[in-house]
């Protein structure tokens, strides 16, 4: 079945938030891929294919941040049918600590017959990092 654009876009954001890999790959073009231009280090530039997809989704998802809900949830379609973008701030929690996460989002995502060819994630990385090295700052507990 193909579907457009805009119902591609919204069935891969809930998979992500959902934390539901099969779905998220399934939607992905065989030679699809994930790219994050802004990153925080230790986060590769970009995935390519449903087996690296599938990869690192499961080596990452929801290892250092699960996401509760989306707000703020705009989707632009463009004059290129095949493009989206949209805009969302992500609201959850660091896993190690608990405490709250926020974060900005704008993705460019480029679908073709009802499956993503590019999803590009514009992610705000300071956030990242600043949850990160609190969690590399807390005190282990251990002595020595």
């Amino acid at each position: 079945m193909n579907f457009s654009s805009r119902t591609v876009v919204e069935k891969v954001l809930r998979a992500g938030r959902e934390v539901d890999i099969e779905t998220f790959v399934e939607l992905m073009a065989p030679d699809g891929y994930l790219e994050w231009p802004y990153r925080p280090p230790g986060v590769p530039g970009r995935v390519r294919g449903r087996a690296e997809v599938r990869r690192h989704l499961t080596e990452t998802a929801g290892a250092f941040v699960t996401f509760d809900e989306y707000r703020n949830v705009v989707l632009h379609e463009t004059t290129d049918p095949e493009v989206i973008i949209v805009e969302y701030e992500a609201y959850g929690s660091v896993v190690a600590t608990g405490e709250p996460f926020e974060q900005t989002v704008i993705a460019v995502i480029r679908v073709r017959d009802g499956q993503i060819l590019s999803y590009r994630d514009y992610v705000n990385p300071l956030p990242l990092i600043e949850a990160l090295a609190s969690v590399t700052a807390r005190p282990t507990g251990r002595v020595g």
